[in-house]
């Protein structure tokens, strides 16, 4: 019977430390590469019983922001000083509400230099209190971390690699376009089979 108790205890430990780290905001992917055109996705989740209706990011040491993707009933605002760059979301309308998360979404050159970067992020509700996701893993609010790893090959990207027009590039347009140069080669192949096949049939026959 004891077993059972400490196995739920442990079982309901695990359960409050992973709804407690899911309620953090958080931006992904937690490894990337360095040098790499990264796609980030910041995930902001509400806590209270009101809604947020603005999130800003600060860009860490060595990151560089490039783009970001549109969110309907947000507006955008990228803001670059000596300070480094911010950028934030904000909204007029219902904001996102308890019980709800919101992603947003935004491409960055990782630095060229191996190590964790931290994501400072700020938590605006609609009563005016603010959430400063800044502190360290062991915090109440935690920032998050992304692990740059040192990478062998240059403009890697989890998203995609930027063209030079500064758009990302999917990574299946790029195996479609081997697909395509592998094609002609492919059927080249089969027709020499064919040819052979037939002039051995010719050949038996007048035999």
């Amino acid at each position: 019977m004891k077993q059972y108790v400490v196995a739920a205890s442990a079982a309901a430990s695990m359960l409050f430390f992973a709804n407690t780290a899911s309620a953090h905001v958080t931006v992904l992917p937690a490894e990337s590469f360095t040098g790499a055109w990264e796609t980030y996705t910041i995930k902001v989740p509400v806590e209270k019983d009101v809604p947020t209706t603005k999130v800003a990011v600060k860009m860490p040491a060595g990151v560089e922001f490039e783009q970001y993707e549109t969110v309907p009933g947000w507006t955008t605002k990228v803001d670059k000083s000596g300070k480094g760059t911010t950028v934030t979301w904000s909204t007029e309308g219902e904001g996102i509400q308890a019980g709800q998360f919101q992603r947003f979404t935004f491409v960055a050159k990782n630095p060229d230099k191996a190590g964790d970067v931290a994501w400072d992020a700020y938590q605006y509700y609609k009563d005016g209190s603010i959430v400063e996701w800044t502190g360290d893993e062991d915090s109440d609010s935690p920032h998050s971390m992304t692990d740059i790893v040192k990478s062998t090959t240059s403009g890697h990207s989890h998203g995609g690699a930027m063209d030079s027009h500064g758009q990302v590039k999917s990574d299946e347009a790029d195996d479609d376009h081997d697909d395509d140069s592998k094609l002609p080669l492919t059927l080249s192949i089969v027709g020499l089979v064919l040819a052979v096949v037939a002039l051995i049939t010719s050949l038996r026959r007048k035999k």
